[in-house]
């Protein structure tokens, strides 16, 4: 998995330095900066325990390319992300009796989303000033890191799929609202074989293009 997501990162950098070289007829391609918020939410297989929703910051860079003409196109990035959940472990005798209470779990994640966009672009010139969008596709992320809770294994990362709307503001600022349905497991308990959690998360993104 790690392996497979070193190769995507480095193949966003080598598509973006590339394509931002290239003609504009060939390629409608820019990019920015990006940051923004998600919250949070755990979901194990079974509820044996409370858990808290927790914010976490994003921030990172993204690449559009759009087909001329269409209003279709691809987005790509490489963006940091915080994934954050209190967990009462302490609610369980098992748990209790290790000494756990109420635990943070935070785990650094490092995504790749390839998405494709639905842009509004024939409107009679309002696109200019608001164009509204909307999109959808797969998260890749690996961990980076996470916090230390001996009672848990963590995978080395996940897929999530993604979808949202959003607009486009005066052709450089893009606002996306969305949701993360989380696709494979992040962490898994070791004293319990069917007790693994999915990450999923509504998101909120703000970005400028160059």
């Amino acid at each position: 998995m790690r392996r497979i997501l070193t190769s995507l990162t480095a193949f966003i950098i080598v598509v973006m330095a590339s394509l931002s070289g290239a003609p504009e007829a060939a390629a409608q391609f820019r990019y920015g900066p990006s940051a923004g918020v998600n919250f949070n939410t755990l979901k194990f297989k079974q509820d044996l325990f409370t858990i808290d929703s927790q914010v976490g910051p994003a921030a990172g860079i993204v690449g559009e390319m759009m087909f001329p003409g269409i209003g279709i196109g691809i987005d790509l990035g490489l963006l940091y992300q915080l994934r954050s959940s209190k967990l009462h472990m302490g609610e369980r005798e098992m748990w209790a009796s290790q000494g756990y209470g109420t635990e943070n779990m935070d785990l650094h994640m490092v995504s790749i989303p390839i998405h494709i966009k639905l842009k509004w672009h024939r409107l009679g010139g309002f696109e200019e000033k608001l164009a509204p969008m909307v999109y959808g596709g797969p998260t890749f992320s690996f961990m980076a890191g996470h916090s230390k809770i001996d009672a848990m294994n963590f995978s080395g990362g996940d897929v999530a799929l993604e979808c949202g709307i959003g607009a486009e503001i005066l052709e450089r600022w893009q606002l996306k609202a969305g949701y993360s349905f989380g696709m494979t497991y992040l962490a898994k308990a070791k004293v319990l074989t069917d007790f693994s959690c999915r990450a999923n998360a509504w998101t909120v993104r703000l970005a400028y293009y160059f």
